[in-house]
């Protein structure tokens, strides 16, 4: 990875975390890292853990897409990490925010 795509990954999740801070998240963590994978953002919202991904393009097409079934088992296995680590029972799902120029989307408790 380039110095230039690193910070324009690390630029969208900035962006990404401050969407989700606007609407009513508490962040607790970023990039979450153990032996299993990464978790981009671990936020609160209503009683429920949210891990997110954060996906970011520049180009036309839905950045969602480069989630694959094998990412999914990444993020899947870092969450029940985190959760194990943190002692909590609380509900928790998979959500993905879409980084565009211009526009921000959140895709809500995805699965494969």
């Amino acid at each position: 990875m380039s110095l230039k795509e690193y910070l324009f990954g690390f630029a969208c999740e900035d962006r990404a975390a401050e969407f989700l801070r606007g609407e009513g998240f508490e962040i607790l963590k970023r990039n979450f890292r153990c032996r299993f994978g990464e978790i981009d953002i671990v936020a609160r919202k209503g009683g429920i853990l949210h891990f997110v991904e954060v996906k970011a393009t520049s180009g036309d097409y839905d950045a969602a897409e480069r989630v694959t079934g094998a990412k999914m088992a990444k993020i899947l296995k870092a969450a029940e990490f985190y959760l194990m680590s943190c002692d909590t029972d609380e509900p928790w799902q998979i959500d993905v925010v879409e980084v565009y120029p211009k526009q921000i989307k959140f895709i809500a408790n995805i699965s494969f």
